[in-house]
């Protein structure tokens, strides 16, 4: 094989974008993965003229002009905007909380109002947990309660954070959710961010896009060192440098333990009807419900009675449960053992001056996407 400048360890967004600006400044890259396609977690798979995003719903949103301007110059991006709706015990609520949920909730219907009431329920919880000022809640589900209050707190809060982490709110860290949103007018727009869409026509667009230039291997694990081909080592000789986006406890062999994840469990099914529950994103927010969400994926790029256009629909129902050897990684759990012992394998890292970590697992951060991309892009601007 040729030599290469760098060897890209993973095709998903980071290992995409790399491989992008590698090609654009004059170097050579080859990528590599170990799943049978490429795009890592943002793939998409066409099911009945609908784009799947087999791997959990990708919104692509940011304040970054620049980074907007650059996706949008290799795909055009829909203006699909995110709306999901709380299924709590058949009862339905806006997210995120704002005026359409508390009316839902109390009934009420000024802001003033609303705050009123969450104000009452924060000052109750207060006395009851003893909490002073200047005293910071003892972990996440005083800081929920702290910051909206019992009954949002109970109905959409607490059953689904318990599946998704797959522990107890009172077990869990009070800074996974420092801040919750909180809008106090009739708006059902997630996010604040001034750009958000998905690629016209999936993401794999956005991908194949990136990877122009690249040499690509899909089905070669980078650890594998029993099967014909390169291992890590002849990888290593390759190129003059390594990008590295797998989980970076496993580059380094797991020497001082294992650091935890959570994965996904995806049901996907095709229904034979045109719209099964009219939003892209539903949440199941009772601790009864196995699932966390249900998506409905036609909604992510038609709108309105364009759904009616075609006949079929595909949903799929995610699982979220511990990561075990074999499964694939999709969130760090950021709690503080886990945290610590990052910081350990971050200092060997820091010690390999020709290999570069970046992304979700490599450097144990959860990332929406296009912090990934400005992420690539500082990178390349301090490489020339």
């Amino acid at each position: 094989m040729k030599h290469y400048d760098y060897v890209i360890v993973g095709s998903g967004l980071f290992g995409a974008t790399f491989a992008h600006f590698a090609h654009k400044n004059g170097k050579s890259c080859i990528v590599i993965d170990k799943r049978h396609h490429l795009g890592g977690n943002v793939y998409c798979e066409e099911i009945e003229g609908i784009n799947v995003h087999k791997y959990g719903a990708h919104i692509f949103h940011t304040n970054n002009k620049e980074v907007w301007q650059f996706v949008n110059s290799l795909a055009e991006f829909n203006r699909y905007t995110n709306s999901p709706v709380a299924n709590y015990k058949g009862e339905l609520y806006n997210l995120p909380f704002n005026m359409n949920t508390f009316y839902r909730m109390w009934g009420v219907t000024t802001p003033v109002e609303a705050r009123r009431k969450i104000e009452e329920q924060r000052r109750e919880i207060s006395l009851e947990l003893g909490l002073s000022a200047g005293c910071p809640p003892r972990n996440l589900e005083e800081q929920a309660l702290m910051l909206v209050g019992r009954d949002i707190y109970e109905r959409l809060i607490k059953g689904y954070t318990e599946k998704q982490w797959g522990r107890k709110c009172t077990e869990l860290p009070a800074q996974i959710i420092r801040r919750l949103p909180v809008c106090f007018v009739f708006d059902n727009n997630y996010f604040n961010d001034s750009y958000q869409g998905i690629p016209i026509g999936g993401y794999n667009r956005l991908i194949s896009k990136l990877l122009w230039g690249a040499d690509t291997i899909t089905r070669m694990d980078f650890f594998n060192r029993t099967s014909p081909g390169p291992n890590i080592e002849n990888w290593r000789n390759l190129a003059d440098k390594l990008v590295f986006t797998g989980k970076i406890d496993q580059y380094f062999n797991y020497c001082y333990g294992n650091l935890e994840y959570r994965t996904v469990r995806f049901e996907h099914e095709t229904l034979d009807v045109p719209n099964y529950q009219g939003n892209a994103v539903v949440n199941y927010t009772e601790r009864e419900v196995p699932y966390t969400r249900i998506i409905e994926h036609k909604h992510f790029e038609m709108f309105g009675e364009a759904v009616y256009q075609l006949p079929k629909t595909v949903i799929s129902r995610e699982y979220s449960t511990e990561w075990t050897e074999g499964m694939e990684p999709f969130y760090p759990v950021n709690n503080e053992r886990n945290n610590s012992l990052y910081l350990q394998y971050k200092a060997l890292a820091d010690n390999e001056p020709d290999v570069i970590f970046g992304g979700r697992l490599a450097e144990y951060k959860y990332y929406d996407m296009a912090p990934v991309v400005e992420r690539v892009m500082d990178i390349w601007r301090n490489l020339l």
